[in-house]
């Protein structure tokens, strides 16, 4: 097997790609998830037959999920695609293939292809996170997911916003119980709505906004760059990562790369602080290409 199926099992979408050894992309394609969980091992199934059937080889398949594998249970856990709570994905997929798939979190997913092929290639540490309409992390070191004992590592999102100002308090509170949660003040629906309230989820504008002298979103985005800086500056000092990366839509925010690394340094328990913070290359592939990359690289 010399070519590797990558799938980005989504709540709405499913992706496969399929790539060379050498990291090419040979195809690619996406079609809608069906509702249920047989449908959607189904529709895995027939992605994969097509696509081995069209390029005339038996890959290697690995496939990204938004939740993780318990290792408790053996069971999805923590799926925003509810469908998939509950049952042992990896196993029954593999049945259905006849063959041994790895399985990982998304974010852990786009993590590994930045830090394989993309705007971390060659780093040893990554630190790679998706903001968008929610906020995931992944940790890859020397080329491998780092998933910790309970496949917690990388759950950036639900870890507390650190140094709060009085402005900020009390926390607000996160629809998994906790209060202060970063997703509720990094996500890109959560800037929208700190800048114009509540029922606002598309933060995209915002940038444009600002260099055009809105002070509502100049001043959104400043405490917003401000968070992310406390954040990222509590991963440095935990992680020291050589490469943060950063995807979702919030990272097309040019003004995150100037400001990020000043903000950071009064948080971070160093002397010298410049922490290497580098948009996605690979963007929305990420996640689907990381999942091919779950195969580690292999001669002939």
């Amino acid at each position: 097997m010399t070519h590797r199926i990558g799938i980005d099992l989504g709540g709405t979408k499913t992706e496969i790609i399929l790539l060379a050894q050498d990291g090419r992309e040979i195809l690619r394609r996406r079609r809608p998830t069906p509702p249920g969980y047989a449908a959607a091992l189904r529709n895995i199934a027939d992605l994969v037959a097509e696509a081995e059937q069209e390029s005339g080889q038996v890959c290697t398949v690995g496939v990204g999920i938004p939740g993780c594998i318990s290792p408790a249970t053996g069971l999805v856990k923590n799926a925003n695609s509810n469908a998939l709570n509950g049952h042992a994905f990896d196993r029954d997929l593999a049945a259905l293939l006849g063959r041994e798939v790895r399985v990982a979190n998304d974010a852990n997913c786009f993590a590994l292809s930045e830090a394989v092929d993309g705007a971390a290639a060659g780093a040893a540490v990554v630190f790679g996170i998706i903001i968008g309409t929610g906020t995931g992390a992944g940790i890859v070191v020397n080329g491998r997911i780092l998933e910790g004992r309970h496949r917690l590592a990388g759950e950036f999102g639900h870890t507390p916003l650190p140094w709060p100002t009085p402005e900020e308090l009390p926390l607000a509170r996160c629809w998994c119980g906790q209060s202060g949660c970063l997703e509720l003040y990094l996500a890109g629906p959560s800037l929208a709505r700190e800048c114009d309230g509540p029922g606002y989820h598309d933060a995209g504008s915002l940038p444009e906004r600002a260099a055009a002298g809105d002070d509502k979103a100049q001043a959104a985005l400043a405490r917003h760059a401000d968070r992310m800086a406390r954040a990222l500056a509590v991963i440095t000092n935990l992680l020291d990562p050589d490469c943060i990366v950063l995807g979702g839509g919030v990272s097309n925010m040019a003004h995150l790369y100037e400001q990020l690394p000043g903000l950071m340094r009064p948080y971070v328990f160093s002397d010298q602080v410049a922490p290497h913070i580098v948009k996605a290359k690979h963007g929305d592939s990420s996640g689907v290409r990381g999942a091919a990359w779950l195969w580690p690289a292999r001669q002939g």
